[in-house]
């Protein structure tokens, strides 16, 4: 029986999870593919480290050796970095070997290139582990886009900021304590500015952008925010109002024009994302034939983005297009003109007795948080005229029973 050989480049969570999964569903895999997936090489930093890796693996610190290798078929890139991971991702797939990463930044920089070179050599890339950890999202979106045409796609894509948000508003948490618990628990780096400042989700949402329309907005133009500004305070407001926090990415387009955002934002009962906790990720995909759907799961860890990576290996072995979706998508995907409109906002900081005819008061919260009805640009007016603090928008369809208040929002 022939055999595809795969390379593994660093082998932390990601990549030892690969590796451990590769040999614990070798028969599920020879039974798939019809050949046995082994694992010929580890490209790892420190050869001191003690790891438990086969005898007949090679392990080195030189990427060349791997290429090297008298038959590689699979390069399997985990690698926290931007520019050497594309390095050697461009040299495998000039050297004829399928790639595998599960390195957003990287691709959301890179993957274009990556894309193209791979259709000029024949072989295919695999990058479902980029976006969602667990959740197929892009073996989804690849499926819909056959006929759907997708309109709007939002996500939690980043569980460490949902997970802090999450502990916040259970324990009572202030931001600073929840983070020290997600960076105890692992979900959180020494250094979290990826995550709760957004950068990570917005790597997510430009490869999305990339599967779903065929292309990215101009990164300037996409406002990215992250979770540091929320306090206790806002949070606990918010639950009283049926309200939570979610950090959710949103993408549209609008005849050529790709809309894109990044940022916290409040939620009701009725939304799919409400009841989204801890480490979880969601992705709700609204296209013109199916509607509306919402995937959700895992979104990091060690076996749900090894599962990622795996399905990808099946998907790269039968040597599929992963150019495919992508031009079959760039055409007549509009979403819906968006007006300055107004919109729902909960804003903290504005004076009671504040009177503009241009704002229209809901409810008050407290002595210091409101919910009112304006457009963002009204709102932004009031942030720069320091009458305000802060504002967070309320999405989709709601029912708010505000406690203490003979008050009730119905929105629609």
């Amino acid at each position: 029986m022939s055999v595809i050989k795969v390379a593994i480049l660093g082998f932390g969570t990601v990549g030892e999870g690969v590796y451990r999964t590769i040999q614990s569903h070798a028969e599920e895999l020879t039974s798939v593919l019809g050949r046995k997936v082994e694992v010929a090489a580890v490209l790892i930093k420190n050869k001191q480290k003690t790891r438990d890796i086969r005898e007949d693996v090679l392990i080195t610190t030189d990427f060349a050796e791997i290429l090297n290798l008298p038959q590689l078929d699979v390069v399997v890139e985990a690698i926290v970095d931007k520019e050497q991971p594309f390095t050697f991702l461009n040299q495998a797939i000039q050297s004829g070997c399928h790639i595998i990463t599960a390195n957003k930044e990287m691709f959301a920089h890179h993957g274009n290139e990556l894309l193209e070179l791979a259709e000029n050599y024949n072989v295919s890339v695999g990058y479902e582990a980029t976006v969602a950890g667990g959740i197929p999202i892009i073996q989804t979106l690849r499926q819909l886009l056959n006929v759907n045409r997708v309109r709007h796609i939002q996500g939690i894509l980043n569980g460490t900021s949902n997970f802090i948000l999450t502990e916040m508003r259970e324990k009572k948490q202030s931001f600073a304590d929840a983070l020290i618990l997600a960076q105890e628990k692992g979900y959180a780096e020494a250094d979290p500015t990826n995550d709760v400042e957004g950068f990570d989700a917005f790597y997510k949402t430009m490869i999305l952008s990339r599967i779903a329309f065929g292309e990215q907005p101009n990164w300037k133009n996409v406002e990215r925010a992250g979770i540091t500004s929320i306090s206790r305070e806002l949070i606990e407001t918010a639950e009283k109002m049926g309200l939570r926090f979610k950090h959710i990415a949103s993408i549209s387009k609008t005849g050529s024009q790709i809309n894109a955002e990044v940022k916290p934002v409040l939620v009701g009962k009725s939304h799919p994302f409400y009841s989204i906790e801890g480490v979880e990720n969601a992705v709700n995909i609204h296209s013109d034939i199916v509607g509306s759907i919402t995937l959700q799961g895992p979104g990091a860890g060690m076996y749900p983005t090894a599962s990622a990576v795996i399905e990808d290996l099946v998907y790269v072995c039968q040597n599929r297009s992963s150019n495919k979706s992508i031009t079959k998508t760039t055409a007549a995907c509009d979403g819906e003109k968006k007006g300055n409109e107004k919109e729902l906002w909960l804003i903290q900081g504005l004076s009671k007795n504040y009177n503009n005819p241009l704002i229209t008061w809901v409810a008050q919260a407290s002595d210091k948080i409101a919910i009112i009805k304006a457009t963002k640009e009204e709102i932004e007016k009031l942030i720069n005229l320091k009458k305000a603090t802060c504002y967070f928008q309320i999405i989709g369809e709601y029912d708010t029973e505000i406690k203490n208040k003979e008050v009730t929002l119905a929105v629609l």
